[in-house]
């Protein structure tokens, strides 16, 4: 089923646990024919600090528990304020949720936010839960952009890769002959944020500026390389916590900076190393691309150019945001969000759950 071109609002808070990307997108699911307004609302710390502790406890974690009832409260209402910001006018919203765990293997993906309230805020359809469906076909449930980056990069010489560098960091790769291809590369901004938190206080890496005083251990590199998730073909994902007692044991005798400068290699060389044929060109989104260490790793790590999509009219940090706008009237109009090559899901699967007000 197809229809017209609807106004969406889409909205993603991504596993670097940094706020709520919220943009405005025009589509009929299959074209995008408008894009608009953008903004991030950053989380006060208490929040991204009780998100990350719910990353923790979420294996174990009954779904009536007060603390989380409470912190899914609060991260609603943020996106309560970012709809406001940008939702007049708009026909649907798309939201993502935050995840607080995503385990393909044991059938399990959760994220967190009460799609009924911002339904009933705002008047409007809102469409949630965008992963189940395919978790529960036997798909990895993520990524989920490619779709959108097909669709934004119709016109743009292929082979082509897109980058995105969150918490964990994902590729797309659009072929000549309408091929795609994704997975989760490894880590992205996620380890390294941990670190500097725990040793600054500091949210992020700015600029990559420590990593770019430590040393790398290259010893210690190749034993962070030597996970078997990295042997595994594509479609594949990640758990934003996948790789942490591994990075403990690999790092945390080391000094800041040089654990620092060992992570942002960790994330490049699996970026790099992707299991997937070599484009004429990477493009990079998410916020990773604003880490100066990272994106001078990659554009050593590859023979062909490198770049943020900003390179070719996109907003980076958008991205998102319009991509769950895009799926929600995809999700609507019954098209599917996710294809084999995409999340390894047996056949093309549709998804979402809509909430009407």
């Amino acid at each position: 089923m197809t229809g017209k071109f609807l106004r969406a609002v889409g909205m993603m808070s991504g596993t670097s646990l940094d706020g709520v990307d919220a943009a405005w997108v025009e589509t009929d699911g299959i074209t995008v024919s408008r894009t608009g307004v953008a903004v991030t609302l950053r989380y006060q710390d208490s929040l991204r600090a009780d998100l990350r502790h719910l990353l923790e406890i979420a294996p174990g974690l009954p779904p009536d528990s007060n603390f989380l009832r409470d912190v899914e409260h609060r991260l609603t209402q943020d996106h309560c304020i970012v709809a406001a910001m940008i939702g007049q006018g708009c026909d649907i919203i798309g939201m993502h949720g935050q995840t607080i765990l995503h385990d393909p293997a044991h059938g399990r993906t959760w994220q967190i936010g009460d799609a009924r309230m911002l339904a009933q805020k705002f008047n409007l359809p809102v469409v949630h839960d965008f992963r189940s469906a395919d978790v529960a076909a036997g798909g990895q449930g993520a990524p989920l952009v490619p779709l959108y980056h097909a669709a934004l990069a119709k016109s743009l010489p292929k082979p082509l890769a897109i980058v995105n560098i969150g918490g964990v960091a994902n590729v797309t790769y659009l072929g000549e002959h309408g091929e795609i291809i994704s997975c989760d590369t490894g880590p992205g901004n996620g380890p390294i944020d941990d670190l500097v938190f725990r040793h600054t206080g500091q949210p992020y890496d700015k600029d990559g500026i420590l990593a770019a005083a430590g040393t790398i251990h290259q010893n210690r590199l190749a034993a962070l390389l030597a996970h078997p998730y990295f042997a595994l073909p594509a479609p594949k994902s990640l758990d934003r916590l996948t790789f942490s007692a591994l990075i403990a044991t690999a790092t945390d005798d080391l000094s800041p900076a040089d654990a620092a400068a060992t992570l942002t290699a960790f994330t490049v060389a699996a970026i790099a190393a992707a299991p997937v044929p070599r484009p004429l060109r990477v493009l990079i989104c998410g916020g990773g691309r604003h880490n100066i260490s990272i994106m001078a790793g990659l554009k050593q790590a590859f023979e062909m150019p490198v770049d943020p999509v900003e390179a070719v009219g996109w907003d980076g940090d958008a991205l998102e945001g319009q991509c769950f706008g895009f799926l929600a009237v995809r999700s609507l109009y019954g098209l599917p969000l996710s294809l084999p090559s995409t999340t390894g899901v047996p056949t093309p699967t549709t998804g979402g759950k809509l909430v009407r007000p």
